[in-house]
């Protein structure tokens, strides 16, 4: 009870408070704000205006538009006297100087007389009795009685001349009238006139630099946007007004005036186009008005021109005509936007609009009906802030749509940082943490959490805080791994550096890592035995190669289960699977450290042994032998007796394992045969390794003297499908001449060159020998156009082959247009740029090219046009059984369109039946070449020849044959 008391009184003045501050926001924020709007608006429409000028009276006047010649005063009063009175000329954009007479009215007091039209440039001005200059001016200066005032010209003379004769000179839609003034009001008239410029000059800028200055903090550009288009419809508005004379209180230099008020038209629609863009972008791209707006666009750069090059009596129609069109697009642009989205930046951006155009048709009635400015309200002032205010509420209504998808956006950053399933954290260059999202939290299990205390080496393993700093600042984002600081858990850590702060993702990858490792465990080890598999076996065996490179023992053992299929198919895969598992364990019992074993195959295994002399590998695999052979192996209650053959060689430095493996089965297969009770063992020397010798004899050959004595030539017709009896081309194909007198292919031959790096020595020798064989004869080779010749892979890439070849060609430059020279598609795309130089400089000689095999490869057609050759050699895989697969055809079909295009001929190799070459010839193949036409021949037959078609003798190709010929006879392409 005795503190009840000052709690209550503490309730009360904590009631009291609120009380107070509500009531004093109510009035700063709402009864304020209202009350000077409210006074304003009272203030505008009821009282009394202290600049509020009167008893100006327009004067009837003679008028002469002075369209020939010059003239005197006295001859033009003479004429101006003969044409009726008016009260007001429109010079329609003549540039031509306007003579006027008028007489002043008698009135008491002090007069002057005004001539108010702001297009005026100068006025000079005689006393029409005495002919005698009162004056002149022009808007840099006056002298006599006529200065500049206002938007136009004044007279002040005491008293007036009962008549005056004025000359006045104007740029511009000018409206020539005059004004007399009792002097008083007039004074009164030219202060409210500065007063509305003022009042036009302040509120302008001074809103202007505001969104100027807001735009800069905020870094907005379309505020900077619309700033600039406050200036540029504050000179509009004093433009309508006649106020564009100065600026900030500054006369606008004379010679500046005219071009100031095109250019600054210019400007302000070009402005108003570009806001209008801004902030209606997505409401005219969803309408599909973005062409109207871009033609708008286009039309800004040659209006601008015109503004700064044309005189202004022609700019202002062209700028008419234009505006006409461009504010009535804008307009139904703005009206579709807001009844179709109902857009309230357009709603105010359309209201500005409107005030600005009902201004000026309230401009033009007041003036016609002789009222100055409809009730002191409605005038150019008053419309240029109307329509700024209005824009400004565009503006302001884009920024609240921009602010709020802001904050949405932020909200939804902030619901994403704390939902984010990865760890998010930021860290200051201490090492400390500033901010953790929950997954972080959870992750790292941090209880209680302090921003700027809690450090990351409470976490992590020593020395991963200086890794991270360093690679953040050697890179833009750092990604590395790290363990926790028990090593525990794993993490992948990807961070970055950003105003002298680490931001950084962290992920558990914990499992990823076992994952890992078990999947490189399986990718390098068989999935049963778990011993190594085919691949982990290569990659232990290369990397014991090295040892024995160093001059280390090795060995090799190749260890086949016999008879073990009858246990899979006697009792089953899983009986059999069991047993090569105990196998496997028996012998990682005996193989020493460093030994490993790997199953290639079912029951086939291969054991690497480094740094293992042959007798102590000879002592391990006879144990395995007799380990696996002695004792059964146990499934269940069932008892399997296993006998293995193992075939051990001595490893000599440099050979490929597959060698090794072939070597050591073979020793294994012996093993089977019952030679050396389960073990053979080939140390080096050994039969096995002699008779890999005599494999590599022909590479030996290759590279002594007499290698090419035993080759010989021969040549496979090409017909060609559009004129089968007018050409004989052909391939040049090497054959090898045995001792016994048979000629076989010399595939053997070319695979040894290959192996043995002599290939360019083959290549050289047939190049030698087709270019001297076709100079021979090569009046008899009359209907031979090109005779085809296979380059392999290495010579291409032989630099001492490709100069000899240059300097072959060189000789037999009269008959190297009929040598086409083949490059297989894969080799000419290993090295392309390479492979483009020389088929450039081949072709200099007039020697064709063609890529063989084409289609074989996956890069083909992207690289097609990389290569510029002659002929392309469709691979056989797809002519073969071409009409049993129609996916071919159409494939086919394609690689002789793409030829065509690329101005080269199509030659189809494998043809081996009358319906593959009539499918050929319909979609448009030029050649073919395979057995149907012709197997190779004797060099000697074809000198015998005239065409391909006479090697021809199945059937069905001969009735073709005759299609054809009958096609070409009428001129018909074939297909």
């Amino acid at each position: 009870m005795p503190n009840s008391t000052p709690q209550r009184r503490s309730s009360l003045l904590l009631a009291a408070h609120a009380v107070v501050e509500w009531v004093l926001n109510l009035f700063a924020y709402y009864l304020i704000p209202l009350g000077i709007g409210f006074v304003s608006l009272l203030a505008l429409l009821f009282w009394h205006d202290q600049y509020r000028s009167s008893g100006d009276v327009p004067l009837s006047m003679h008028v002469l538009s002075q369209e020939d010649g010059a003239l005197a005063p006295g001859a033009a009063l003479a004429r101006l006297r003969a044409s009726s009175l008016v009260s007001g000329h429109d010079t329609h954009l003549s540039e031509a100087p306007v003579w006027f007479a008028f007489e002043p009215m008698p009135r008491s007091g002090s007069q002057v007389i005004e001539f108010p039209s702001r297009h005026a440039l100068d006025v000079a001005c005689w006393d029409a009795a005495s002919l005698a200059p009162l004056g002149a001016a022009t808007r840099a200066g006056g002298s006599g009685v006529i200065s500049a005032s206002k938007a136009g010209f004044v007279l002040d003379l005491q008293p007036l001349p009962a008549e005056l004769l004025c000359r006045v000179r104007s740029a511009g839609p000018a409206r020539l009238s005059v004004l007399q003034w009792p002097a008083a009001q007039y004074t009164l008239s030219v202060e409210q006139y500065h007063r509305k410029s003022g009042l036009l000059d302040g509120g302008m800028v001074v809103l202007a630099l505001f969104v100027l200055i807001t735009a800069l903090i905020n870094r907005q550009p379309l505020y900077v946007l619309f700033a600039g288009w406050l200036i540029l419809n504050l000179r509009v508005g004093a433009l309508s007004a006649g106020w564009d004379i100065q600026w900030l209180g500054q006369t606008v230099p004379s010679d500046w005036l005219l071009r100031s008020r095109s250019v600054t038209i210019t400007l302000y629609g070009i402005a108003t186009l570009t806001l209008y863009q801004a902030l209606l972008k997505q409401n005219i791209a969803a309408l599909r008005y973005v062409l109207p707006v871009r033609i708008m666009q286009w039309l800004c750069t040659p209006m601008l021109a015109a503004a700064m090059f044309l005189p202004y009596g022609m700019y202002l129609p062209l700028l008419w005509g234009i505006t006409v069109c461009c504010f009535s697009v804008m307009t139904v642009g703005l009206f579709k936007i807001i009844v179709e989205s109902r857009n309230r930046v357009a709603s105010w951006f359309a209201a500005s609009f409107a005030v600005s155009f009902l201004a000026t048709i309230a401009e033009v009635a007041a003036a016609a009906l002789g009222m100055r400015e409809l009730l002191g309200v409605i005038n150019s002032v008053t419309a240029a802030l109307a329509s700024s205010l209005l824009a400004a509420l565009a503006v302001a209504e884009q920024m609240r749509i921009e602010t709020e998808q802001r904050e949405a956006a932020q909200r939804e950053l902030e619901h994403a940082y704390q939902a984010m399933p990865v760890g998010l954290f930021t860290l200051d260059m201490a090492g400390h943490f500033l901010s953790v999202n929950p997954a972080l939290r959870k992750m790292l299990g941090i209880g209680r959490f302090v921003p700027g205390r809690t450090a990351w080496r409470e976490y992590f393993s020593e020395g991963s805080w200086t890794a991270l700093q360093q690679r953040v600042h050697a890179r833009e984002e750092a990604e590395m791994e790290l363990s926790s600081r028990d090593g525990g858990q794993r993490f992948q850590v990807s961070a970055t550096l950003a105003r002298a702060r680490i931001e950084g993702v962290l992920q558990d990858t914990t499992e990823k890592h076992k994952v890992t490792e078990q999947l490189q465990f399986m990718a390098n080890n068989d999935p049963l035995t778990k011993v190594f598999n085919r691949r982990g076996i290569e990659q232990e065996y290369a990397q014991a190669a090295a040892a024995l490179a160093a001059g280390k023992p090795m060995a090799l053992a190749y260890v086949d289960l016999d008879r073990f299929k009858l246990i899979n198919d006697l009792f089953g895969h899983a009986a059999g699977d069991e047993v090569l598992k105990q196998v496997c364990e028996r012998m990682a019992g005996i193989l020493a450290g460093g030994q490993q074993v790997g199953r290639v195959g079912g029951d086939e295994f291969v054991i690497v042994m480094p740094d293992t002399a042959i007798a102590l590998a000879t002592i391990i695999c006879r144990g395995i032998v007799d380990r696996l052979g002695s004792t059964p192996f146990r499934v269940g209650d069932k008892a399997f007796h296993v006998r293995a053959s193992v075939g051990l060689i001595e490893l000599a430095p440099g050979i490929p394992m597959k060698d090794a493996v072939s070597t050591a089965d073979r020793a294994c297969r012996e093993a089977k045969l019952g030679t050396g009770e389960g073990l053979v063992v080939y140390e080096r020397g050994a039969e096995a390794f002699r008779q890999r010798e005599v494999e590599l004899d022909m590479v030996a050959r290759l590279s002594g003297p007499g290698a090419t004595d035993s080759l010989l030539l021969e040549m496979q017709p090409i017909m060609s499908l559009r004129s089968p009896r007018d050409t004989l081309n052909f391939e040049v194909l090497l054959r090898l001449h045995e001792p016994d007198g048979r000629v076989v292919p010399a595939g053997a031959v070319i695979a040894a060159a290959e192996k043995s790096g002599r290939a360019s020595l083959i290549d050289r020798w047939v190049l030698n020998t087709t270019l001297a064989w076709i100079a021979e004869h090569a009046e008899r080779l009359g209907n031979t156009r090109f005779v085809c010749m296979n380059l392999s892979g290495a010579s291409l890439n032989d630099e001492r082959f490709v100069q000899d070849t240059f300097a072959v060609l060189g000789q037999y430059l009269h008959v190297a247009s009929r040598l086409c020279l083949e490059i297989t598609e894969s080799v000419a795309l290993h090295d392309l740029d390479n492979t483009r130089r020389f088929i450039d400089q081949v072709r200099s000689f007039g020697v064709k090219v063609a890529l063989d095999d084409f289609g074989a490869g996956y890069t083909s057609f992207s690289y097609l046009k990389e290569l510029p050759a002659d002929v392309l050699k469709i691979d056989g895989n797809f002519i073969v059984n071409i009409n049993a697969h129609p996916a071919n055809v159409a494939i086919v079909e394609a690689m002789v369109s793409l030829a065509g295009n690329l101005g080269m001929k199509t030659v189809a190799e494998w043809a081996e039946d009358a319906a593959t070459v009539r499918t050929l010839a319909r979609i448009g193949v030029d050649y073919v070449q395979g057995w149907v036409v012709a197997r190779s021949q004797p060099a000697e037959r074809l000198l015998a020849a005239r065409s391909a078609a006479e090697f021809i003798t199945d059937p069905e190709l001969l009735e073709l044959l005759g299609e054809l010929d009958a096609r070409a006879s009428a001129g018909l392409v074939p297909g």
